[in-house]
């Protein structure tokens, strides 16, 4: 049998979302409708394991640093910005002064 598959666990978390109850033929109906060859191992196991986990705990849990996660990325995106608007002067800065050197050498 090995691990339960990711589908499996959707198939619940579909079930739970739904308010319908984890059971093995809720997970065999969502499975076969997804066209997925079910396992009745796995759809076993993954109604056990699922049985003793609080979803919406396991959720509110998994969702804080999904929450975080924005304003954290942000912070080095405007970093990037920043270095790039500088390198964008120091560039503007260089033609000017190279302008200028050319200008003295047509005095």
């Amino acid at each position: 049998m090995g691990v339960i598959k990711i589908e499996y666990i959707y198939a619940g978390l579909l079930l739970h979302n739904a308010k319908k109850p984890i059971d093995e033929n809720g997970v065999k109906n969502v499975l076969s409708a997804a066209g997925i060859q079910v396992d009745d191992a796995r759809v076993k196991a993954v109604v056990a394991a699922l049985g003793e986990v609080n979803i919406d705990e396991a959720i509110k849990a998994a969702a804080v640093p999904v929450a975080a996660a924005p304003a954290a990325a942000a912070a080095p995106a405007a970093a990037a910005e920043a270095k790039e608007a500088k390198a964008e002067k120091k560039a503007e800065a260089t033609e000017e002064e190279m302008a200028e050197g050319l200008g003295s050498l047509f005095g």
